[in-house]
């Protein structure tokens, strides 16, 4: 596997960002994205969240190895807000809170982030989600299930997220009707899933006042080098982006989950030897073009 480090940008006109990044899908961390004189930045932290949603109670979810089966993990357990916020700064834990929506809990924190909108109000500034991690957890390697650009905000602690373009989605053991793939890229076996050595992708490491810009449909495994959050907000793609993106929540969704409900393990593992083939091919189309 081959990593790239991804560019880094500041002060792009919409032109600019539109020519450099965004036609061509290539991934940029962008300084400016959130405008530095945001008011998150002096405000927000963990005692302010605790004092304003701390007994709210949310649901906590964990290692997603335990739910390759299916299209979106489940839950692990739940607690309240500011019990989780305690939790994940003690030690390391591998406990997520995922599109969490604390901006739609508590309005008044949507004044406090000013958007940088390069995209000339594709932005959909409305529909915030923040994403809180301990130290060392990890999402599974998945691309997003509605094709939209995404662009992620650190404000709190250090990520690291690897990044893939979709058409390398058989290299990456993407499973049939599904949005994630077989390898944990922390952790593989080469024997196991040979494609990863013909990967080649990006790595972004972004802290607080950076955003990464994910293009539509680009596959991304993000590992919490500490403990942290995010805000990201998403930019629709084209039209044929979104139609994909429409097929893959309603259509292929479906036929899933009532596959799995009819023939159960079977159909996962119909669904893991096929992840097989389809990367087997992938592996000797790469090697008749050497």
């Amino acid at each position: 596997m081959e990593l790239n480090q991804v560019s880094i940008a500041e002060g792009l006109s919409v032109q600019d960002f539109k020519k450099a990044y965004l036609k061509p899908k290539t991934p940029v961390i962008l300084k400016d994205f959130i405008k530095p004189e945001s008011p998150a930045f002096q405000k927000w932290n963990y005692e302010y969240f605790k004092s304003i949603a701390g007994e709210h109670t949310v649901q906590i979810f964990g290692k997603e190895e335990t739910s390759m089966d299916r299209a979106a993990s489940a839950p692990v357990d739940k607690m309240t807000f500011g019990d989780y916020l305690d939790f994940i700064q003690k030690e390391p834990r591998e406990k997520r809170l995922f599109l969490f929506n604390l901006m739609k809990l508590k309005p008044e924190l949507m004044h406090d982030v000013q958007y940088n909108d390069v995209t000339g109000g594709k932005v959909l500034q409305w529909l915030p989600y923040m994403f809180f991690g301990g130290e060392d957890s990890s999402t599974r390697n998945h691309f997003d299930i509605d094709m939209s650009h995404v662009f992620i905000s650190q404000f709190e602690g250090i990520k690291r997220i690897w990044l893939f373009p979709n058409q390398d989605s058989p290299l990456l053991y993407r499973l049939p009707f599904n949005f994630h793939g077989l390898v944990n890229l922390k952790e593989y076996n080469i024997k196991k899933f040979p494609a990863i050595q013909y990967l080649k992708g990006y790595e972004a490491v972004i802290h607080p006042g950076d955003t990464l810009f994910m293009p539509a449909g680009w596959w991304h495994f993000i590992q919490y080098e500490t403990q942290g959050y995010s805000v990201s907000v998403r930019a629709l793609g084209s039209w044929k982006e979104r139609l994909l993106g429409f097929r893959n929540m309603t259509i292929h969704k479906s036929i899933d989950d009532l596959l799995r409900k009819i023939f159960k393990d079977k159909w996962f593992d119909w669904k893991i030897k096929k992840a097989h083939s389809n990367a087997n091919k992938s592996i000797k189309k790469l090697e008749r073009k050497k």
